[in-house]
């Protein structure tokens, strides 16, 4: 049975996430945004959320579940969609490396 590492979105971009318009598919989410909680073993996401629903500790819209495997589940008003850890992409070499020019 996998085991699930649960992520609690933060107050402050929780309200955010509340009252951003529902988009399907794909959700990209930041690191900083989420404290890191329990785990929790169960067949599925659903199962866990199951499991956790009439507890202190249930599942709140825009909580993740992290399977095993690095595989993100984001929890919305309609159920689980998949979702991906924000990462930025690569700075290209900086100024600093090329010779400076100097302007007359």
């Amino acid at each position: 049975m996998p085991t699930y590492q649960i992520h609690r979105l933060k107050a402050v971009a929780r309200q955010q996430f509340r009252n951003a318009p529902h988009t399907i598919g794909l959700m990209v989410v930041k690191p900083k945004d989420y404290d890191k909680g329990t785990t929790i073993e169960a067949a599925s996401p659903y199962a866990a959320w199951m499991a956790l629903r009439e507890s202190s500790e249930a599942l709140q819209v825009g909580d993740l579940l992290e399977a095993g495997a690095g595989e993100l589940r984001i929890f919305k008003f309609i159920g689980f969609e998949e979702a991906h850890w924000y990462v930025p992409e690569p700075v290209p070499p900086a100024a600093a490396d090329r010779p400076a020019v100097a302007v007359t």
